[in-house]
């Protein structure tokens, strides 16, 4: 499976999960002091680019999206089973 593959099988699965699902992935994967990062490295970065409106609420739920995206990656190559969500 190539990396674009990977990417939109994993979007096409998290747009399939309830909102509970969801949020035990995170506390599953992601460090709290991440989302955190992803929060305030956002805000910065729509500041200096000056973006605003919706784009600039959705940046931290992309970052968020990249990382997870990364996490399944190495876990794969790592011959690890990716964290269930269910």
């Amino acid at each position: 499976m190539t990396h674009t593959e990977l990417a939109w099988e994993f979007a096409e699965l998290f747009a399939q999960l309830e909102i509970d699902q969801v949020n035990e992935l995170l506390v599953k994967n992601v460090p709290l002091e991440v989302l955190r990062f992803f929060q305030k490295y956002a805000a910065d970065f729509a500041d200096a680019q000056e973006v605003a409106g919706d784009t600039r609420e959705r940046l931290p739920n992309l970052m968020l999206l990249g990382y997870l995206l990364r996490v399944l990656e190495e876990r794969l190559l790592d011959g690890e089973p990716p964290a269930s969500a269910h």
